[in-house]
């Protein structure tokens, strides 16, 4: 068995290598490396695959977030919901604009944000929602576009981990992670579904306005060269990075299968071991896991890992200290209100190896180490 990889970037390379080096190698000759063709062909394609009106590429996921931002015309100290329990990012862009995050919990089991405690949190100040469709399905969007609509307040998704995945409606329609808000906002850092050899980003709309703003803003602020309408910023994806993308976008679905081969064999092995709860599945949206993570429910979580480790299985927690909890926010204008269950989830989170290119000898093996643990556990914490 090949060593067992958190995330096996190489492995899918491989695969894909001579369409890869072909793509790279022809933006190279062509010379075309910013606001190239590439970058063009690759928000069209992005944008049919999506079924979104528009696409427009950026630098990374966080620059996506804060240009989406920066569109809506937002004053210092207006207030964005959003959940603690998610990457940094999500709410570093809010506080770099003098807004005012509003952290909200998460639903225990699908780990998003809850429809619930996002209107619970309205007040006459608040302007805008990120949900964020957390490990790699989508929040409860239905019910949150029913409270943005009933308050006049912006959608933004935060689809970094979830593209591909689809949220269907009470009356059958059905529409991809990030096309169903104002905006949807996602990363092609290399470890993503949809991964660049590099840092990336991309925002959806499918309103003609926000995507003329959007490209004005993530261009200097300028609709023609040397003529600046409003302050903006440089945030381009480049044609290399297009060129990598719009190889893998091809093989996306490809890949989303191989990750639910992969969480269909953990679940199969593991969820009916008490001390964890596999990952809960939501009727509303597909999941294309981005992370596959348990929750512990008896076992000591760092021994856990620590034994993982020892076997050769890598983990990671996603993520140990919400963004209320982190230091850089102690003195950052913001509001949180009950957030007892995502204080409960950074102790008790844990994520497995997911990646398209796990094996079943690996996935086995995996299952097996972490069984056994589970027996020992029970032993140990449940004597007779």
């Amino acid at each position: 068995m090949k060593p067992i990889q958190l995330v096996d970037l190489l492995g899918q390379y491989n695969k894909i290598k001579d369409e890869i080096d072909k793509a790279v190698l022809d933006v190279v000759g062509s010379s075309a490396y910013i606001m190239g063709p590439e970058m063009k062909q690759f928000e069209t394609e992005l944008a049919n695959y999506l079924n979104a009106k528009h696409v427009i590429g950026c630098a990374n996921g966080t620059d996506a977030l804060q240009i989406a931002l920066m569109a809506l015309d937002l004053q210092p100290g207006d207030e964005v919901i959003t959940p603690s329990f998610t990457y940094i990012a999500t709410a570093e862009v809010i506080a770099l604009l003098h807004l005012k995050s509003v952290f909200v919990d998460v639903d225990p089991e699908t780990f998003t944000v809850t429809p619930e405690a996002i209107e619970k949190a309205i007040s006459p100040n608040t302007k805008a929602i990120i949900p964020v469709h957390l490990y790699g399905q989508c929040a409860d969007m239905e019910p949150i576009l029913e409270i943005a609509k009933k308050h006049n307040l912006a959608v933004i998704e935060d689809t970094a981990q979830a593209i591909g995945a689809e949220y269907t409606f009470s009356d059958g329609s059905s529409r991809k992670a990030g096309t169903m808000g104002d905006f949807g906002c996602t990363s092609f850092f290399p470890s993503k579904n949809l991964g660049a050899f590099g840092d990336g980003g991309a925002i959806f709309t499918n309103n003609d306005e926000l995507n003329k703003k959007v490209r004005m803003i993530a261009n200097h602020g300028q609709k023609r060269k040397y003529y600046h309408d409003v302050i903006g910023v440089n945030s381009r994806l480049d044609s290399i990075q297009a060129a990598v993308l719009r190889i893998k976008l091809k093989h996306l679905d490809e890949y989303a299968a191989a990750r639910n081969h992969a969480a269909d064999f953990y679940d199969e092995k593991l969820a009916n071991i008490s001390d964890i709860s596999v990952p809960k599945r939501s009727e509303k949206s597909t999941h294309v896991f981005h992370q596959y993570s348990l929750k512990l429910n008896g076992m000591e979580r760092d021994a856990f890992q620590e034994e993982l480790k020892a076997k050769g299985i890598p983990s990671n927690v996603y993520y140990p200290l919400p963004i209320h909890l982190q230091k850089g926010f102690e003195k950052a204008d913001c509001r949180k209100e009950d957030l007892s269950v995502t204080e409960d989830l950074m102790q008790h989170v844990i994520s497995l190896p997911m990646h398209t290119e796990l094996t079943e000898d690996q996935l086995q093996y995996i299952t097996d180490t972490v069984t056994e643990f589970a027996k020992k556990n029970v032993s140990v914490s449940q004597p007779v």
